[in-house]
């Protein structure tokens, strides 16, 4: 999804502000080709969007990134930066939300930066694009609760755009986005199996992706696919570019880099928790991996993302 980097075609919107911080904003657009917005001293507030139809373009401050039906792709405050529809493209059709990001979102994000406070999350299963349209619909409806009564259960087909402004209208929208952050990056985490991989690769690949920590072998692996070890691992490594034990391995030291990021447990319990036996081969391999032993890494990235 990323492209480079380049001037964004004059907008409609030119220093368009952006909604106050406190607020949560939702909204749903279909534009036409003209259509953007370009604030040259970023926002106070995060931006999501989802594309639903169409390609967007989308620019943090050098960093820019084409968005396709199924991308989110986040905005971070306080950067210049620009949407509009893309180059050529007939429409763009989104949904977005301007609002204060939960502590643990940007954690959540980090491994989809792409840069300046820009995060690209694609791709993102089909299987939950479905779950997370619905959630962005509840979020724009929950919006407009007033606090009494039960919150409405769907939006007016015509209402674009919802703003929370009470404190439990607030939490409940967050509620939501929040459950599209998670699906989204969760979903798109990993190695993806290509369109048509064999359905033993495409679960075994899944069952590394749910639980990294799990003392999965190949044997083991290849067991709950009903494979024997030698022909599970040609097949995985064939159709994947790499060995299981590789794939396995990845996947532990992105879950440690979450753990770390976002909580506060010890070293050595990220370790265990991520599946690795020896806690000095948990240390040389994520130095390997993040540049950073697991403790400088912290310091460098958990206390700045939980203040977000």
């Amino acid at each position: 999804m990323s492209v480079s980097a380049g001037g964004l075609p004059e907008t409609a919107a030119s220093g368009d502000p952006s909604p106050p911080p406190g607020l949560v904003v939702v909204g749903h657009f279909d534009q036409t080709p003209g259509y953007g917005v370009n604030r040259p001293h970023g926002a106070d507030s995060w931006l999501f969007t989802w594309t639903t139809g169409g390609t967007g373009r989308l620019r943090q401050g050098v960093a820019e990134v084409q968005a396709g039906p199924g991308d989110l792709v986040v905005l971070s405050p306080g950067v210049r930066h620009g949407y509009a529809v893309a180059p050529r493209a007939r429409h763009w059709r989104f949904w977005w939300a301007h609002c204060q990001a939960r502590p643990t979102w940007p954690a959540w994000l980090r491994p989809h930066a792409v840069d300046d406070g820009l995060y690209a999350v694609s791709p993102v299963p089909a299987v939950l694009h479905g779950r997370i349209e619905a959630a962005f619909c509840r979020m724009r409806a929950d919006a407009r609760w007033t606090g009494t009564g039960a919150p409405p259960a769907e939006a007016a087909p015509d209402d674009r755009v919802a703003a929370a402004h009470g404190t439990a209208a607030r939490e409940l929208a967050l509620c939501s986005l929040e459950e599209v952050v998670l699906l989204a990056t969760a979903g798109a985490r990993g190695t993806v199996p290509p369109p048509g991989a064999d359905p033993r690769v495409r679960r075994a690949a899944e069952l590394i992706a749910a639980d990294p920590g799990a003392p999965h072998t190949v044997r083991s692996l290849a067991g709950s696919v009903a494979l024997s070890p030698s022909r599970f691992a040609h097949l995985f490594t064939e159709q994947l570019g790499q060995s299981p034990m590789r794939a396995l391995r990845e996947a532990r030291l992105r879950h440690a880099a979450r753990l770390l990021e976002g909580t506060d447990l010890s070293v050595e319990r990220v370790s265990a928790a991520s599946g690795f036996v020896s806690p000095f081969h948990f240390n040389r391999v994520f130095r390997e991996r993040y540049g950073l032993p697991p403790g400088a890494y912290r310091a460098a990235h958990g206390d700045r993302w939980s203040e977000a």
